[in-house]
């Protein structure tokens, strides 16, 4: 292999273990997928009005 070519596969490792690292400490940070809890309250009616639109709730 040419001198210019291994230096090429070296940079793209290095890039490729950095954006796997990134990745790893992203999800790590973010909580691994925490979801909060629902709110205690349920939502206002207004009659039959929803407090949501129609193609937000699910039935």
């Amino acid at each position: 292999m040419s001198g210019s070519i291994v230096v090429v596969l070296i940079i793209l490792a290095i890039i490729a273990t950095v954006a796997i690292v990134a990745t790893v400490v992203v999800v790590v940070r973010d909580g691994r997928g925490h979801v909060p809890t629902e709110p205690s309250q349920r939502p206002w009616t207004a009659g039959n009005l929803p407090s949501q639109p129609y193609s937000l709730i699910r039935f």
